[in-house]
């Protein structure tokens, strides 16, 4: 049992950072999480610390999970600090007890800052996961991540970091040809995991290097959201009718309804041209309506 923790609270996908006062005996000054002293499995307690020191209320506290604690060296004494994570149902927050500021950031925006309380972006990755670049071979990348998954479905040597490395997401290749991002906890397990940690871990083939420095969220985010299935079409735009009776037959959008992902066409070698309405993933489109 430790005798501190730190507690990471999260909204959507950013993270809390708290500035500690001037005046404050440890580490003036320097970003945070919410610093409480205590038994770091005693939940309720950090919720209300979390309210005590952000103004978040406890009913919009979920606790998610915690790790080992850590030793840091506060001052001339080692303290083990126990990471906790929350998520929070809402960004209002209004700095009290040791903290002066606060501020919503990306994951990936933590190594930023340069005064931090010790081990803050390891305490973070402990209880969380922070986003890292491959430079893959292009065209190779779905193979890079095919091989990834293979291996941390093994049972050898890598069976150590599997609970470390959290996903792997390989990009269309026509939107970011030669890179795949990785959530992982630490960039050592990266490392390991394509063997470039200098330990007998088989060097990954294809991958070349992780890139220095963590990605923010918001770099993959459009990739993980489900595009509606008339985005980018328009009205006047000349399709390619791809299912139904009419497969092959090019006509011209008239209507598009995105609420119902619907679109309305005419066909062109019609005697009359009668508008249909099919399912807009039923369409390719051909030529834009401004070319």
């Amino acid at each position: 049992m430790s005798d501190a923790f730190v507690a990471f609270v999260r909204h959507e996908n950013q993270v809390l950072l708290m500035q500690r006062a001037e005046g404050v005996a440890d580490f003036p000054g320097a970003w945070d999480g919410v610093y409480g002293i205590g038994d770091a499995t005693d939940i309720d307690a950090i919720t209300s610390r979390i309210e005590e020191a952000t103004g978040i209320s406890a009913a919009n506290l979920t606790y998610v999970r915690s790790a080992a604690p850590r030793g840091l060296e506060f001052g001339n004494r080692l303290n083990d600090v126990t990471p906790v994570l929350f998520m929070s149902e809402t960004a209002e927050v209004e700095p009290k007890t040791l903290y002066t500021n606060s501020e919503w950031v990306d994951p990936g925006s933590i190594s930023e800052k340069s005064y931090t309380i010790p081990q803050f972006g390891e305490l973070y990755g402990d209880v969380a996961a922070y986003l890292y670049i491959l430079k893959c071979t292009q065209n190779q990348e779905q193979k890079v991540a095919n091989e990834i998954q293979a291996r941390l479905g093994g049972t050898g040597s890598l069976k150590d970091i599997q609970g470390e490395i959290f996903g792997v997401l390989c990009p269309p290749s026509t939107q970011m040809r030669g890179y795949i991002f990785l959530e992982a906890s630490a960039l050592h397990h990266v490392e390991k995991l394509i063997g470039r940690a200098g330990d007998r871990t088989t060097p990954l083939k294809n991958c070349r290097k992780v890139l220095d420095g963590t990605s923010p969220l918001a770099d993959v985010m459009h990739y993980l959201e489900p595009k509606a299935a008339t985005a980018g079409i328009e009205e006047g735009d000349i399709v390619e009718i791809r299912s139904s009776a009419f497969k092959g037959e090019r006509a011209r959008v008239t209507n598009v309804a995105e609420n119902k992902e619907e679109v309305t066409v005419e066909l062109f070698d019609a005697a009359i041209p009668i508008p249909m309405t099919i399912r807009a993933d039923q369409v390719r489109v051909t030529q834009r309506v401004d070319e």
